[in-house]
């Protein structure tokens, strides 16, 4: 029986277009011996390819509100990039604490729902809206799980990303046409939601396509702005910027991928349900994926794990789920080999670890205890 692919008969074809050798920016291949000369190469191609736009950083950072709440000191903040509108973010940390602390910077997923962003690992109140409560029973054990972490001695920082929340496309921005009859009223009735959850799936091409226009990368805006997040966080009196961390779960585990790969203020960095190759986005998966996750070229230089042993050996932890739909079980595997034997060849390691439990995509309280027992050994 004929293998079947996303792109039918041409699956085969394109595989063989990379082939099984490491690419060219590789650390497996042995033209690269020494780990600092070609992080420093690799990074370099690595920023050209995702191409982030200038930011100019985050201007006008502005305490809007500041409260308790489940032993929590709670910030509500916000800050001004180069373009759109303002970032809105929470930051948490233990009431009552004093001095410098170690800083997690917390990515958000994508799930599918552009509306909400940062409400989607965090909890301020107890009005916590329906959905955003179902989404973390679903995802998160039923924990807002920046909360968690934030309990166990640090300050996490939790930003929309772009084109979620705060950072979202609005309808009364776009043309007519492009509109699907929906409207920006009642924005927070769960039916509004849903249907402007679909409208940002089926506009998510057209953003793709007119950032590939401008000569960027939706890899590239991420980067970029998680770069501006990462800069509120360490330049904060309260943090211990030599001690700081990221992660996050699916759209937040690529982000991880990227951050962490290129920056090495991200001392420890945990990546959850977002770690494969890209032969199996090529043949497999693709369906399963937004378009935030690809850089053009880049495959032919680095795979998608090697994007984020860019950081070796700086300390990395990966959390699979078995059962996730999202990706191939082979080729999870195929990525966890990869990084260990980058993390083997430049003699760290120790400071690589991949787990992999039961069940479908997920970052659940099991998960999020071996993820804190690792950032605190590091951290």
């Amino acid at each position: 029986m004929q293998a079947t692919s996303m792109i039918g008969g041409y699956g085969p074809w394109a595989a063989t277009l990379t082939g099984d050798e490491p690419p060219a920016f590789s650390f497996r291949r042995d033209a690269w011996r020494d780990v600092d000369a070609w992080r420093a190469a690799a990074r370099a191609r690595f920023r050209e390819r995702v191409a982030s736009p200038v930011t100019r950083g985050a201007a006008n950072v502005t305490v809007h509100r500041q409260y308790e709440y489940d032993g929590l000191a709670v910030e509500e903040i916000s800050w001004q990039l180069a373009y759109g509108p303002r970032t809105e973010a929470i930051l948490l940390k233990p009431a009552g604490a004093t001095g410098r602390l170690p800083g997690l910077l917390a990515l958000h997923d994508h799930g599918g729902n552009k509306y909400f962003g940062k409400r989607k690992i965090t909890r301020t109140g107890d009005d916590q809206h329906p959905m955003m409560a179902d989404h973390q029973r679903r995802y998160y054990g039923g924990h807002g799980w920046a909360n968690q972490l934030a309990k166990r001695g640090y300050v996490v920082l939790v930003h929309d990303a772009f084109a979620f929340a705060s950072r979202r496309v609005r309808l009364a921005d776009m043309p007519d046409f492009l509109r699907g009859g929906l409207n920006d009223d009642d924005p927070e009735n769960p039916a509004n939601i849903e249907a402007y959850n679909r409208w940002a799936a089926t506009h998510e091409h057209l953003m793709a396509k007119s950032l590939f226009s401008a000569g960027t990368t939706w890899p590239g805006v991420f980067l970029a702005e998680d770069i501006a997040a990462l800069d509120v966080l360490c330049a904060r009196p309260d943090v211990d910027a030599e001690q700081v961390g990221c992660g996050g779960l699916s759209g937040g585990g690529l982000r991880t991928v990227h951050l962490a790969g290129a920056d090495d203020r991200i001392r420890a960095a945990v990546c959850v349900g977002m770690m494969t190759t890209w032969r199996d986005y090529l043949l497999d998966k693709c369906h399963t994926h937004t378009w935030m996750c690809y850089t053009p070229l880049l495959p032919n230089e680095l795979d998608y794990p090697e994007i984020l042993g860019l950081r070796v050996p700086l300390p990395t932890l990966v959390l699979n789920n078995n059962e996730d739909p999202l990706f191939t079980l082979p080729e999870m595997e195929r990525a966890d080999r990869i990084l260990a034997e980058v993390y083997a060849k430049a003699g760290a390691a120790d400071r690589y670890r991949c787990s992999f439990y039961p069940g479908g995509h997920k970052f659940d309280a099991a998960m999020q205890d071996e993820a804190f027992d690792w950032l605190n050994g590091w951290l």
